[in-house]
């Protein structure tokens, strides 16, 4: 049944009646340069609407389109409310603009079905670009702009986009439906994120009986399993794009040849010593670790909070602390003395090591309120303990988890906190009355997380992966601690949520890296909200999906948790520089993105989770 403009998708076995298509914005509405028009007719069958675009070149002379000249709207509710009304009626969209094959898949952010499914069936998608609300800042992704291959048109030419959108109830299932289309590869790699010596096995399943099936023009033999497989190894760093072909249809698998993290962190340890500690002629920064303009080659240090000395930036200590350890610095020697100056800083000018009190920035300055800052507090100075063995970073790690649960850090929703370690240490250095101090403010807080279970209560942005996980964490970390069956009941509540923020495309910027888009912004130099992929938050739940695996025996978590964990080795480079967030859309309300921003700024706990 051919249909008008649609203004709603809202599939007829949905309880909740989820209107999955956004209100302010058109559905395939097209954008193209003023020689050209659109054409689009939908049509409806039941719970599947199939969309048809037809875009005819009117001008008099051959014109050759780029990636983004021309944009099909897809308005999907991905935005971020309250978390009981993102529970049921917003969804967490992961897109895969992979020429031939490209497809959304969108999932309910509390992961009940139906979810929507998007698949091309005609036409050729090559990237996707933002336009969102400014105004709303972290709490919405925008308006999706879905962009076609590149094209020569000469005069009379037309161009055709075809879609079929449809229900499916998960991640299997929809890979299942995708099986059902004429015109799809699937593709899988074993590594997306592969280090030099290794091998990533990849797989490619076209959904008809192709005749030809080639990697970058090499044909490849089908396995007795009816899928083609490539055997990719190579010892240079960098990143590879296969471009597969099955007869015509066409797609793409993005994988990195990247350094192992050890070694990634020894280069990133030495530019932190040598370029991003502060020895000028203020003394309130002296020995501070500060963000660095890769660009300008200069220390970067303002007031606004995400620039300032203290707060994320402590990672960069955390980051010394486990390289020292774990003997991977070549000038241990410089790097110990570098981190002794950080540690009288941070002692000097963010903590007060008696009460526990962390403050916001240096000159002790608490103006701003912040809990976030207070685990990763606890994590240095537990680090210091662990490499230099004085009593006293240990105390003061005791004194700033009591003093972050004195101000209601019980409802809180901290990243980072290092529960198992703080156990451990306290328990092997005879510490038992602490231990029995911390094991049972850490039990109280994990007890509260389990009674919100998923109404979140809103922080610094209103929902979001970095909320989720927190609570998968601790309470998983308490569940290691007690071994109380009702942690593991309720950390696994929270890992069902938490997945749903990650994708499976295959492109090493997209597989099992979480959803976040506004870090570039508050923490970039380009000031840019948008699509961050990777950010170094996102390996959070890898270390999550590990934890779980350990404890559960459950490999496919194992198997998801490395994905994740090498998916944020992209922001570091072998020069030791980095990036503080990847900006992965084509355009972000118009302006051109796609880079690495040149800040380095908060980006080195993702080296961290690596290394732990």
């Amino acid at each position: 049944m051919r249909v008008g403009n649609v203004k709603e998708i809202v599939f007829s076995k949905d309880p909740k009646q989820m209107n999955w298509l956004r209100e302010e914005f058109p559905y395939a509405e097209v954008k193209c340069p003023p020689e050209f028009s659109a054409e689009v007719q939908n049509e409806k069958d039941g719970d599947v609407l199939t969309t048809k675009i037809v875009v005819s070149y009117n001008g008099a002379h051959p014109y050759f389109t780029n990636a983004g000249s021309i944009g099909v709207s897809f308005p999907l509710q991905d935005r971020y409310t309250d978390s009981v009304t993102c529970r049921d009626y917003r969804c967490h969209a992961h897109i895969f603009c992979g020429e031939n094959t490209s497809y959304i898949m969108a999932l309910r952010m509390g992961g009940a079905a139906p979810h929507l499914g998007m698949v091309l069936t005609k036409g050729s998608l090559s990237a996707y670009s933002i336009e969102r609300d400014l105004k709303l800042q972290s709490n919405d992704r925008g308006c999706f702009w879905l962009h076609p291959s590149a094209q020569e048109f000469a005069p009379g030419d037309t161009m055709k986009l075809e879609w079929k959108v449809f229900p499916h109830r998960g991640r299997e299932d929809f890979r299942e439906k995708l099986r059902a289309f004429p015109r799809v590869i699937l593709v899988d790699a074993e590594q997306y994120v592969i280090y030099p010596g290794e091998t990533s096995k990849v797989t490619i399943e076209p959904t008809f009986p192709a005749e030809k099936v080639t990697i970058n023009g090499a044909s490849l033999e089908k396995t007795e399993n009816s899928v083609y497989e490539y055997l990719f190894e190579n010892e240079k760093t960098g990143e590879y794009v296969l471009s597969i072909c099955a007869d015509e249809v066409k797609t793409t698998c993005r994988l990195l040849v990247q350094e192992r993290p050890e070694t990634l962190a020894a280069k990133r340890c030495a530019f932190i010593v040598d370029h991003q500690q502060y020895h000028g002629k203020i003394k309130e920064l002296q020995g501070a670790y500060l963000p660095y303009d890769n660009e300008e080659k200069i220390l970067v240090c303002t007031s606004e909070n995400d620039f300032n000395a203290g707060r994320e930036r402590t990672g960069m200590g955390v980051l010394i602390a486990r390289a020292l350890q774990q003997n991977l610095l070549k000038d241990r020697e410089k790097a110990e003395q570098s981190l002794r100056e950080y540690h009288a800083f941070y002692l000097r000018e963010l903590v007060n090591a008696s009460t526990g009190l962390v403050c916001n920035c240096s000159g002790k300055d608490n103006s701003y309120f912040r809990l976030y800052n207070y685990p990763w507090a606890v994590t240095f100075f537990l680090e210091c303990w662990k490499l230099w063995g004085e009593k006293e970073d240990l105390k003061t790690a005791v004194h700033i988890t009591e003093k972050f649960y004195e101000q209601d850090g019980f409802r809180f929703y901290p990243i980072e906190m290092p529960i198992v370690m703080l156990c451990h240490e306290l328990e092997k250095a005879g510490e038992q009355e602490d231990l029995k101090t911390v094991r049972d403010l850490f039990r109280c807080h994990a007890d509260q997380l389990i009674e919100i279970g998923t109404a979140y209560p809103a922080s610094e942005v209103n929902y979001e992966q970095s909320i989720v996980q927190p609570a998968a964490e601790v309470i998983l970390q308490v569940y290691e601690v007690t071994g109380e069956e009702k942690y593991l009941r309720g950390a696994e509540q929270q890992i069902a949520v938490l997945e749903l923020f990650d994708g499976q495309q295959p492109d090493y910027h997209l597989h099992e890296t979480a959803i976040r888009h506004w870090d570039g912004y508050w923490f970039g130099k380009r000031r840019v909200f948008g699509d961050t992929f990777p950010h170094y938050w996102s390996a959070e739940n890898g270390r999550t999906f590990k934890r779980y695996a350990r404890l559960t025996g459950n490999e496919e978590y194992n198997i998801r948790g490395e994905h994740s964990l090498r998916g944020v080795l992209s922001m570091f480079f072998e020069d030791g520089t980095a990036t503080c967030a990847y900006v992965y859309p084509y355009s972000v309300n118009g302006q051109k993105t796609d880079f690495a921003d040149p800040y380095a700024n908060d980006q080195d706990w993702g080296l961290c989770m690596n290394l732990e």
